[in-house]
Formats: C-alpha cells, structure tokens, sequence
C-alpha cells in the first residue's frame, strides 16, 4: 500500500502561482484531481511513470503543469495564473502500470487533499 501525502496548498489571490506537491514512493503513474464543494471530483493532470506522456483538462491546459522527480519520489502541480473557479481541494493519485490515466477509478491510492482557494 503507498502512502501519498499532498502538500503546498493555500490561500491566494487570482492571478497568482502555487506549487502542489505528492510524495509517493513506487513505480506509479500519478494524477491529480480536485473537488469544489458541491461538485463532483474532476480530472485535473496526469503522468506517466517515466515523465514521457501528460494530459491535461481543457480548463487547465496552458495554465497548469505536472511534472515529477523520481529521484525524491515526488510530483508537483504547478499552477500559474490561478482564479477563483480554480479553488477546490487538490488530491494527488497512483496507479499501477506505466501510463498516465485520466479517469478516476483507474488509480488505486489517494491522498488526503490539499486545499486550494483563490480570491478575487
């Protein structure tokens, strides 16, 4: 069983940046997804095992990059250019196997949520 554990959220105004971080150990593609009240958990981003292959959601794409560093066991979320509709709690997720997946229930582990709110 992995242990993932998110870090780096907060409170900021719209227009700023935050760096989410997940610690988790293992050969795990890893995604994350976040969750505003009253909604539904949504796909955010996702990488492969290697770092080769990302995928992004259409709200994201251009403001938002996943990346990781397998020598620290660690995946960041960089967010840039942040706004209000972006606040939610963030969570980090792993899967077995190599490729990156954007669906929810293909990934086995989860961490507890980081939160994320932007003011305007």
């Amino acid at each position: 069983q992995v242990q993932l554990v998110e870090s780096g959220g907060g409170l900021v105004q719209a227009g700023d940046s935050l760096r989410l971080s997940c610690a988790a150990s293992g050969r795990y593609s890893m995604g994350w997804f976040r969750q505003a009240p009253g909604k539904e958990r949504e796909f955010v981003a996702s990488i492969s095992w290697i770092g080769s292959s990302t995928y992004y959601a259409d709200s994201v794409k251009g403001r938002f990059t996943i990346s990781r560093d397998n020598a620290k066991s660690t995946v960041y979320l960089q967010m840039n250019s942040l706004k209000p509709e972006d606040t939610a709690a963030y969570y980090c997720a792993a899967r077995s196997g190599g490729n990156a997946a954007l669906i929810e229930f293909e990934y086995e582990y989860w961490g507890q949520g980081t939160q994320v709110t932007v003011s305007s």
